[in-house]
């Protein structure tokens, strides 16, 4: 089964690749299906109580049976939403989390290691799910009670009743953990004011076919005992209660004695069916599947509603305790029902109505701009992926609104470990560090969105916290791109930080490389104003310029001594002349924000180009007679002056 259910998946759209991927539940895939399990949950909790009407009378015979027709469609239905909960119980195996106790630093981070995912399932929802699935009502009535020598009425339908309720437990106990987890990752489930009341509505209807189908099966119940009584005083045997097991018809005594119909004129005494007699005494057991089932849904509508205030019971204790269930279940019911109901038409909550004003403007301000299609989606993808992140929380208002020594705490704890992670910043002061976390500010960029772009001045530090960017460089006679990617925990811009420690700077760096976002990506920004205030502040109070200055050159050349050689290997692979030669030189060493840099990476390629040539005329081995130029000592802070006389020229 498994196999063919793999083979149709894999036809409909589900490529092999799909089953090795592990699922972001950030994502619109694993929302979506989350919304169609939950819908499917609520189809299977209708589906089961459609057992009880199984067992019927028949009209003519006055015997038991089984509809056969309604149990074959029945099995059926319950084994194609078994489906649904064997695809989900797949898809909890591949779906990443976050861990439970999230550390400051990566915190965005996803786990992605299969073992992982699979502990934490077995430990939580798994032994839920797995007694939902096990098909106990199919092997009952299709093969248990038909196989069965001597069944016993009472003991079948006792079983069958126990069965269901059984796994009706845990299908319950699935459905409300799944709709929090559609409303914590897709924002709300239902949006609007009417799906949210017709939400409330189906919940309370469901509970009215579910008493009503329990109704239906006790009623038969009631008239199974009364024929078993009358039985023992006629002493006979149980078989004549089956139609495929009666050897005799059934004595007019016992007719008598279980009917519930009584004259007027009649004394004699009969057997006292309580809330039941209704049932039998319209005949409806013995009519079809139709019939039954909606005046089973009429009479629990009727007596929930009222909280079974008009319920005339026998002394016998199983009525008597349905009779008290019905009556706070109704109560209970008609409270949450009117409770949710006036909460969703009267304001919906105040976050959803600022939600939709709030789409509403925007998709008024794009049709009067007349913005194309496809950056309409855009926005829209944006404001959506906002909302969902945030739960239309506004997270620097509320920062801003708290007090000084909070706001410390807070962005020290979000940001620090993200500055320290940067080698710019290592070593940095620890009071410079804190004073440039008040500064960060949160960021979120959708797919395919441009950061950075070459060419452009840099005008930010950007602190990856989650997601992907691809960092592009392009240099070279042929432009040819060289892509690194980022993740949480790395960061970019950090050409700005030479720019803000030079006191006479004015305009912006330009970038070399363009910056675009593989995923959606939350981020901490620290803008170029607020470094340059920062850094001018602590310039002379906490900071040794002169050391920092080492580090930050340092990196720089290292930057472009890197870049330099794989250009040259690149143009020694090709054959390349010395015009294209100088031409990669100009794009590569050009956009250095250090002039030191620069004459670094210019002495370097200078020396490389000269081995390049000789080797051209000696038909020697690429590289193999080339004296490399060793790349920039790392700096020494152990020195509070170091000479930089030469790079300063």
């Amino acid at each position: 089964m498994l196999e063919c259910l793999h083979r149709g998946l894999t036809q409909i759209g589900f490529k092999p690749e799909f089953w090795k991927k592990i699922l972001d539940p950030q994502k619109s895939f694993l929302q979506q299906w989350n919304k169609i399990f939950v819908l499917s949950s609520v189809i299977a909790v209708a589906v089961d109580p459609l057992f009880f009407y199984v067992p019927v009378f028949d009209k003519d015979r006055q015997c038991l049976t089984m509809d056969q027709d309604l149990m074959t469609i029945t099995c059926v239905l319950r084994s194609f939403i078994d489906l649904f909960y064997l695809l989900h119980m797949i898809f909890e195996f591949r779906t990443g989390f976050l861990p439970p106790s999230l550390p400051v630093f990566g915190s965005g981070e996803l786990i992605e290691n299969p073992a992982a995912i699979a502990k934490r399932y077995l430990f939580s929802n798994f032994l839920i799910d797995i007694l939902s699935i096990l098909p106990l009502p199919q092997l009952l009535v299709l093969v248990i009670i038909p196989a069965a020598k001597d069944p016993i009425p009472t003991k079948t339908e006792n079983i069958v009743k126990i069965a269901v309720l059984l796994q009706y437990i845990p299908r319950l106990l699935r459905i409300y953990p799944l709709y929090r987890e559609v409303t914590k990752n897709s924002g709300i489930l239902t949006e609007t004011a009417w799906s949210g009341a017709a939400f409330n509505l189906l919940i309370y209807l469901q509970a009215c076919h579910v008493v009503g189908a329990i109704w239906y099966l006790l009623s038969i119940e009631r008239q199974t005992k009364c024929w078993l009584v009358a039985c023992m005083k006629d002493d006979c045997t149980d078989n004549f209660l089956y139609c495929e097991r009666r050897s005799k018809p059934m004595s007019s005594s016992t007719i008598k004695f279980c009917s519930p119909k009584k004259s007027k004129d009649d004394k004699t005494k009969t057997f006292d069916f309580g809330m039941y007699a209704k049932a039998l005494e319209f005949d409806f057991t013995k009519t079809s599947f139709r019939h039954k089932f909606f005046y089973s849904f009429w009479w629990a509508l009727q007596n929930v509603s009222s909280s079974g205030q008009n319920l005339k019971v026998s002394n016998y204790m199983g009525e008597v305790l349905f009779a008290v269930f019905i009556a706070i279940l109704g109560l209970v019911l008609f409270a949450l029902l009117i409770s949710n109901v006036q909460k969703y038409l009267q304001s919906t909550t105040v976050k959803i109505e600022q939600m939709r004003i709030n789409r509403r403007d925007i998709e008024h301000w794009m049709a009067h701009r007349m913005l194309p299609e496809d950056l309409r989606q855009r926005i829209r993808r944006y404001d959506q992926y906002k909302w969902q992140l945030n739960r239309g929380v506004k997270e620097e208002e509320l920062i801003t609104n708290l007090p000084k020594d909070l706001r410390k705490d807070i962005k020290r704890h979000l940001c620090l470990s993200l500055l320290k992670k940067a080698t710019l910043f290592s070593n940095m002061d620890k009071h410079l560090l804190d004073s440039m976390c008040e500064y960060l500010k949160p960021v979120l960029f959708t797919k395919r969105s441009f950061i950075l772009q070459e060419g452009d001045p840099i005008d930010m530090m950007l602190f990856i916290m989650k997601g992907k960017l691809a960092n592009i460089i392009t240099f070279g006679w042929n432009n040819k791109p060289y892509t690194d990617i980022l993740k949480a925990g790395d960061f970019c811009g950090e050409e700005l930080v030479q720019w803000a420690m030079d006191p006479t700077s004015t305009s912006l760096p330009i970038s070399a490389r363009t910056v675009e976002s593989l995923t959606e990506v939350e981020a901490f920004a620290l803008k170029a104003d607020d470094l340059k205030f920062v850094t001018s502040q602590f310039h002379f109070q906490r900071l040794n310029s002169r050391q920092f200055e080492h580090r930050v050159r340092h990196v720089y050349m290292n930057c472009c001594f890197d870049s330099a050689a794989a250009e040259v290997i690149d143009i020694k692979k090709r054959g390349g002349g010395d015009g294209r030669f100088q031409d990669a030189l100009a794009k590569t060493v050009g956009v250095s924000a250090s002039f030191g840099a620069t004459l670094y990476a210019s002495m370097f390629i200078s020396y490389l180009l000269l081995a390049v040539q000789r080797d051209h005329h000696q038909k020697t081995a690429p590289f193999t007679r080339v004296m490399t130029l060793p790349p920039p000592p790392k700096p020494d802070d152990k020195q509070d002056e170091p000479n930089f006389t030469i790079l300063n020229r």
